[in-house]
């Protein structure tokens, strides 16, 4: 069984910076498909960035595309997602998430998720 533990979440201000820190355990962290969500109150749960399996390759939504990219932490199996020029609009609960479907978009193709980390951007 996978566990995903998030951390680095935090009150920042526009312009600012910050990391988050996605820990995987429980399987081979290569085999699965890697994202971040969020969720903002009152909205649905959006996809912001995922690595791909085998290729490792990134994506971004568009509204972080330029400002977020996610690095990975092979030796202690971690997933970053690095934010810089934070906006108030970025303010949510951040999840990550694995999976090992293919190709995987939507939150309801994934299976396994870590509780969340509160990011808040002040203006």
């Amino acid at each position: 069984q996978v566990q995903l533990v998030e951390s680095g979440g935090g009150l920042v201000q526009a312009g600012d910076s910050l990391r988050l820190d996605c820990a995987f355990s429980g399987r081979t962290q290569s085999r699965y498909y890697m994202a971040w969500f969020r969720q903002a109150p009152g909205k649905e749960r959006e996809f912001v960035a995922r690595v791909t399996r085998i290729t490792f390759a990134t994506e971004y939504s568009a509204s972080v595309k330029g400002r977020f990219f996610l690095s990975r932490d092979n030796a202690n199996n971690v997933l970053r997602l690095h934010m810089n020029t934070l906006k108030p609009e970025d303010t949510a609960v951040y999840y990550c998430a694995a999976s090992n479907r293919d190709n995987p978009m939507r939150p309801s193709d994934y299976d396994d998720w870590g509780r969340g980390t509160q990011v808040t951007v002040s203006s």
